[in-house]
């Protein structure tokens, strides 16, 4: 069976606090290791008021200590946010305090507007036009290698799984040239899926790290008794969706019965291709949407992002869908 991972963005549920929202993270990865996920991965994100992962390195050591074996990783670091020299200390710290469990996603979106530039002291634009570059510092530096003469104590020879992540075409060819495994969000932006799958696939050069490709996709997954219960539930993720792309973005609401039929037709249709690649549903029904998805992408690990109200019924999601997918992998 491939694996699966889960992707979780810390969110700050209305009403709730950012301390609530880390416990609940926390909680949520140890059910997810209970029932089998590889991995466990928290996205970079700043100035958001739903999103409590901005500081991910931290974030990050905060789930290891709450768990033992799953696989904990930034899916991604945002690296023109940052100085690699950091980046490669922080994630060497994590892999020595959780050894063989860390892995380091690296995106090119800054994710920032000119006032979080400004805040972050960063020239994000030209920063990222040094991304490449950047990805194969990080590379240097975890195999042990003074860049620049400057040694970084706690990452050389750190066991850190580095992946490139995307959205768009850029990423896939710079993984496919780095010999690096991809990683392609999907569950937000499915446009390019296909097209980036087959560049990083044709393109792919093998090197130290792999010697074939390896394809990650991401899927929205949210698993219930009934369909209609699992809609309900989901509304959650879609009215956060709307909202971001209103420019009103905000803490993960309570879901709302039929949400969508409430909305305007241009708001609904731009909902359903945000969010088409998505299994939604009873376990059967999930199962059978996440094997048809694997089997359309040929991904070697499937990643399922879902951020519910409800806490329990998160993780039950979770337990649901990998329950019903190892089902069938037995049968």
């Amino acid at each position: 069976m491939f694996p699966l991972s889960v992707l979780d963005l810390v969110p700050v549920r209305q009403g709730g606090t950012v301390s609530e929202a880390l416990a609940i993270t926390a909680r949520t990865a140890q059910a997810a290791e209970k029932a089998g996920y590889k991995r466990f991965w928290v996205a970079e994100h700043h100035g958001m008021d739903g999103i409590a992962g901005g500081a991910t390195s931290v974030v990050l050591a905060h789930i290891g200590a709450a768990t033992s074996t799953i696989r904990i990783g930034a899916g991604g670091i945002m690296l023109p946010n940052h100085n690699p020299y950091v980046i490669a200390e922080q994630f060497g710290t994590l892999a020595a305090l959780f050894p063989g469990r860390v892995d380091l996603g690296l995106g090119r979106a800054a994710g920032a507007d000119g006032r979080l530039a400004n805040a972050l002291r960063k020239d994000i634009v030209g920063a990222a036009e040094h991304f490449p570059q950047d990805v194969v510092e990080l590379q240097a530096r975890f195999a042990g290698h003074a860049v620049g003469g400057v040694s970084a104590p706690q990452a050389e020879g750190a066991d850190v799984e580095m992946w490139v992540l995307g959205s768009s075409l850029f990423g896939a060819h710079l993984a496919a040239t780095l010999g690096m495994p991809y990683a392609f969000a999907s569950h937000f932006a499915p446009a390019m899926l296909n097209q980036a799958a087959q560049i990083y696939r044709e393109r792919f050069q093998p090197g130290k790290f792999l010697d074939k490709p390896h394809f990650m996709a991401a899927i929205n997954v949210v698993t219930a008794d009934t369909d209609e219960e699992a809609r309900y539930l989901g509304s959650s993720i879609d009215q956060s969706f709307v909202a971001l792309r209103t420019g009103t973005p905000g803490r993960l609401p309570p879901p709302i019965r039929d949400y969508r039929d409430s909305l305007p037709g241009a708001a609904r249709a731009m909902l359903e291709e945000v969010r088409s690649v998505s299994a939604i549903g009873t376990p059967a029904r999930v199962r059978d949407e996440i094997l048809a998805f694997q089997q359309r992408t040929q991904a070697d690990e499937l990643i399922v992002s879902g951020a519910i109200f409800d806490p329990d019924a998160q993780v039950r999601s979770l337990e649901l869908a990998m329950s019903a997918v190892e089902a069938t992998a037995q049968a």
